[in-house]
């Protein structure tokens, strides 16, 4: 389908702990509520089709973006490590909502279709989503990066981001040593990526209480919502 003969987005955000939904204009515009349900347990393909399907019930659209807490490739989940790689693993996401709903559908990760609404499109730009887990996303001038699975990636001892700065590790440790991770992730980053702007996403980025650098900006998931538009501009 030709990118001009789209006018309604169906976007859909697939979270650990909620499924959220919303109907786009092809410049990014809310069409229709920004909704939102509880992530199924277990969290099976089939259970958050139906999920989808419930959020999705009346509303009419085009084409369907979709983002997806794991790695994603060609559409399809190779990992899903807050929703069960056990139920995910090679199951084409993209495959499955185009038969469900009969649109063609494109999927990406979670952080990677926020991150396109996020950035200004100019030099190498990364987002961090801190909520669940540990998501991360890379443009450069605003064109998507090969997906890169940092979340999993040892940072201290044997931890991974995931396990070092999740909501696991934030009621674990509580939020004043929760901090204090954060802040040595990011001098980490700041070093291996020297990155032009970093965007600080997802449902814990407001629980930061120190002082970041001039080109990190904190962010809302609204602010993000149009990545789903910008995903049939790629």
């Amino acid at each position: 389908m030709a990118t001009q003969k789209i006018s309604k987005i169906l976007s859909i955000d697939i979270g650990g702990t909620h499924i959220k939904t919303s109907v786009l204009s092809k410049n990014g515009k809310l069409l229709s509520e920004y909704k939102k349900l509880p992530t199924p347990q277990p969290a099976t393909p089939e259970a958050v089709v139906e999920t989808i399907k419930t959020l999705t019930k009346g509303l009419e659209f085009d084409v369907i973006s979709a983002g997806f807490p794991g790695y994603i490739k060609n559409g399809v989940a190779i990992t899903a490590p807050n929703l069960g790689t056990e139920y995910w693993n090679n199951i084409s996401l993209a495959d499955l909502l185009t038969k469900t709903f009969s649109k063609p559908a494109r999927v990406v990760n979670d952080a990677d279709m926020q991150g396109l609404g996020l950035v200004s499109g100019k030099g190498f730009e990364m987002v961090v989503t801190l909520g669940t887990g540990f998501g991360t996303a890379f443009l450069k001038d605003g064109e998507l990066l090969p997906h890169l699975e940092l979340a999993h990636h040892p940072i201290k001892g044997k931890k991974d981001y995931d396990a070092f700065i999740g909501e696991k590790a934030l009621k674990k440790l509580g939020k004043k040593k929760w901090n204090k991770n954060l802040q040595f992730i990011l001098s980490v980053l700041k070093t291996v990526f020297n990155y032009d702007t970093l965007y600080l996403g997802g449902g814990n980025a407001e629980k930061i209480n120190f002082k970041l650098d001039d080109n990190i900006k904190v962010v809302t998931n609204i602010e993000g919502i149009d990545g789903g538009a910008k995903l049939w501009k790629q």
